[in-house]
């Protein structure tokens, strides 16, 4: 099923998003080629490849997926805040939010 301008304007009224008739434009055929893609995986033969089950899903709420925490170099303060847009005293100074 070919996907249209209409069908933008749905999903992005679905998704409270303001989009403009450019971006309509430009969008469709972009998520046209993305529902392209996705039905090229629709051919592959899957019939041997076990279900991947995870998440809040009551199966995958049976399956141990847990991992050892361990403990990894860390970058240290003075290389982080070398990055940092603004610091300040040894710290990452950000925007008021509230």
């Amino acid at each position: 099923m070919p996907i249209n301008e209409s069908d933008i304007e749905k999903v992005a009224q679905l998704a409270h998003l303001e989009i403009t008739t450019e971006e309509l434009k430009v969008f469709a055929p972009q998520i046209a080629g993305i529902l392209s893609y996705v039905e090229q995986l629709k051919e592959l033969d899957t019939s041997n490849v076990q279900p991947s089950l995870g998440g809040l899903t009551p199966e995958g709420e049976q399956i141990d997926s847990s991992r050892p925490d361990n403990v990894a170099q860390s970058l240290g303060q003075k290389v982080a805040l070398e990055e940092a847009p603004d610091p300040a005293n040894g710290y990452f100074r950000v925007p008021k939010v509230l």
